[in-house]
């Protein structure tokens, strides 16, 4: 097996499957395994190479994107038109003898609505706004005023 190059991989067609390979969610040591590399080597390449490290970046904007678009799409519930295919029987008669029959596929159109789910509700919202929505939150402490809380219960003895 040949050994992999850097000038092999900047190739349009190879910059594009490094793209798809990203989009579609593959770990940077699963591309370095399919272009026949160590991980290591993939990380030097993507700092030598503008090519190869754009075309990973991109893809995996492009994946980000979508599911965000899907998380927020399902966050606040979604109507969406589907097709169901199902058959119609037809038997012909001729002097009220059976002639044949005929089965032939009905496609019908169901809106359906998915409403809202709370689970991508709240995943989004800790994730877009965690100060207000971080189950932990933070307390601030005024040191000087805690001194001097424990300064007058000391005198108070």
């Amino acid at each position: 097996m040949a050994k992999s190059t850097i000038a092999e991989w900047e190739e349009p067609d190879k910059l594009l499957l490094l793209e798809a390979w990203a989009r579609d969610g593959l770990t940077d040591e699963q591309i370095a395994g399919n272009m026949g590399i160590t991980v290591r080597s993939l990380y030097n390449w993507k700092r030598k190479s503008i090519p190869i490290f754009q075309s990973l970046k991109i893809g995996k904007e492009v994946a980000d994107i979508e599911v965000e678009n899907a998380l927020r799409k399902k966050a606040l519930g979604f109507r969406e038109t589907e097709q169901t295919v199902s058959t119609r029987k037809t038997v012909e008669y001729e002097n009220g003898k059976r002639v044949r029959e005929v089965t032939e596929p009905v496609v019908t159109e169901v809106e359906k609505y998915y409403p809202p789910d709370t689970t991508a509700q709240i995943f989004w919202l800790k994730n877009r706004k965690p100060e207000q929505w971080r189950d932990k939150q933070e307390q601030k402490v005024d040191l000087t005023e805690a001194v001097k809380i424990v300064d007058s219960i000391g005198d108070s003895d």
